[in-house]
């Protein structure tokens, strides 16, 4: 079987990916809409994590159980004004998912 040197290269880069895992990441790592998501308390105080998206939408429920149930983030505090939104921070797990290369 004859490969090109690109598809030899890409290979060799994807191997490298899997069989090099030290960043500590405990379970799935996160999906890109998590990651973006996550990423946004990178920048806050406190690793606060946004209650809307980038387009003014509030950001999907079903993210934000998801990045607490694996515990990238955490309940920070009730809302008194919005007792239904779930204001998050980062853990630290969080930011090394957050900035893991």
């Amino acid at each position: 079987m004859i490969y090109s040197r690109a598809f030899a290269h890409d290979s060799a880069r994807i191997s490298d990916i899997l069989s090099f895992n030290d960043n500590e990441l405990e379970g799935d790592l996160p999906t890109l809409v998590e990651l973006l998501y996550l990423r946004r308390g990178l920048t806050q105080p406190g690793g606060k994590l946004p209650l809307f998206d980038l387009d003014g939408q509030d950001v999907d429920a079903a993210i934000v159980r998801r990045c607490v149930e694996r515990g990238w983030s955490e309940p920070w505090f009730n809302n008194p004004l919005k007792p239904d939104w779930l204001v998050c921070k980062l853990t630290d797990a969080g930011r090394r998912a957050a900035t893991a290369p």
